[in-house]
């Protein structure tokens, strides 16, 4: 997925600044107090309130069904029942960065930002420099009523704990493309490298730093490693991790001469790869949407004969959130927003693969017998693994900030060398 994105050298520059300077305290007294009226306000209050308004989300905007569900559904929706208008903008996440906080230096009381969509290092950027508002999660209805607020996917984000500045949006998880007619399933990093040797130049995967790249190398870091051998790694420590990932680096060191260009040189981003496999240029690609390739099958851009398959050791998997920014004109219609969000009907309809396909953040115990029905009838594609199979396994997400050394690690001794 592409919605977690990088942050700007700008926007970690001026976060420096922000931590150090502040803001004055007449407007941070003003400030302290507006958000203590939406705190102390009922859900039905903000409601109320929020009722002929409009909400801004500001977010990744690079899918088209990501976007019609949003401009549609939601839209719709949340127009028609509260008569609350919803307004995306796409954008960066690191330009949305930015934005807030060039809003919060310059000391407005209103931004223009109410609902964000984020997570990973960039919630926690924006939550350590006080550019979110909260905590307001456990004012919404259907986090208590769909929701299992103590699970590790919803307490902690990459590492992170979210201390209710964010509410869950869905879940993505990494999963393996392949062409059945050329591969078999691949169910763990050997089979990976049998199936390149055996078809020289026909397999690769997204040069580092791109988002799902970065996903596949930390999986073969699992493989090799272990998530419990590297998620107590003291990030500063580069000889450490460097230590701890040395034999996934030997392992892809090895893998590389079999692969497209003989390792010389990698796709750009998951677009490129994707576009090597819709033309047959590779055999394997790599997605954090496990209803992606069915969706290309559809379009007739993927071959009928496109399947998944997830490592038996498990692939990693993440949750994506929704915060509201510290100074958003619309805090009490943004928690509506949201809450309606995590409502079953909205997540089961964008866990409809020709609607979008985003994993549930629901619990399904909390569901009711029709409930339970009607989210199992969703009819997956061609080439999704069921739901559960996913979650079985299902590997968790290392602490953010031991990512960038990885990559780092990854630039320095696999690609031109």
């Amino acid at each position: 997925m592409k919605y977690l994105g990088k942050i700007s050298a700008l926007f970690l520059t001026a976060t420096v600044l922000l931590t150090g300077c502040g803001s004055g305290n007449n407007e941070k007294k003003t400030s302290d107090a507006g958000e203590q009226k939406i705190m102390e306000q009922s859900f039905d209050d903000s409601l109320k309130g929020a009722r002929g308004t409009t909400v801004t989300i500001y977010g990744w905007g690079g899918s088209d069904q990501t976007n019609n569900w949003i401009d549609h559904y939601l839209g719709d929706k949340m127009k028609k029942d509260y008569d609350i208008t919803v307004k995306r903008v796409g954008m960066d996440i690191d330009e949305v960065l930015n934005n807030m906080q060039n809003s919060v230096q310059a000391k407005e009381e209103k931004g223009n930002i109410d609902v964000v969509w984020i997570n990973g290092e960039n919630f926690y950027t924006a939550k350590e420099n006080n550019l979110l508002f909260g905590p307001f999660v456990d004012k919404l209805p259907n986090m208590d009523k769909y929701v299992d607020k103590n699970s590790d996917e919803v307490k902690y984000d990459f590492g992170y704990e979210t201390e209710g500045y964010e509410a869950p949006f869905g879940k993505a998880q990494l999963v393996m493309i392949y062409n059945s007619d050329k591969l078999q399933a691949i169910k763990n990093a050997d089979d990976l490298l049998k199936a390149a040797k055996e078809n020289p130049g026909k397999i690769t995967y997204p040069a580092l730093p791109d988002f799902t790249g970065s996903a596949f190398v930390r999986n073969i870091v699992y493989e090799k490693v272990g998530y419990d051998k590297l998620k107590d790694i003291d990030p500063k420590d580069e000889k450490a991790v460097r230590e701890a990932v040395k034999p996934a680096m030997d392992y892809l060191k090895e893998l590389k001469p079999y692969l497209w260009k003989e390792g010389k040189t990698y796709p750009t981003d998951s677009t490129q790869l994707d576009n090597m496999f819709a033309d047959g240029t590779v055999y394997f690609d790599v997605s954090y949407n496990p209803n992606f390739a069915s969706n290309m099958v559809e379009k007739g851009t993927f071959p009928k004969s496109t399947k998944t398959c997830v490592f038996d050791k498990g692939t990693i998997g993440n949750t994506h959130f929704l915060a509201i920014a510290k100074n958003a004109p619309n805090k009490g219609g943004a928690m509506v927003v949201i809450n309606e969000i995590i409502n079953f009907e909205s997540q089961n309809e964008k866990y409809k693969p020709d609607v979008w396909g985003d994993l549930p953040v629901i619990d399904n115990s909390k569901l009711n017998d029709a409930e339970k029905k009607k989210i199992e009838s969703v009819k997956l594609g061609s080439a999704t693994l069921p739901q559960e199979e996913l979650l079985k396994k299902r590997q968790p997400e290392l602490p953010a900030d031991i990512v960038p050394v990885i990559e780092k690690i990854w630039a320095e001794e696999i690609p031109g060398k």
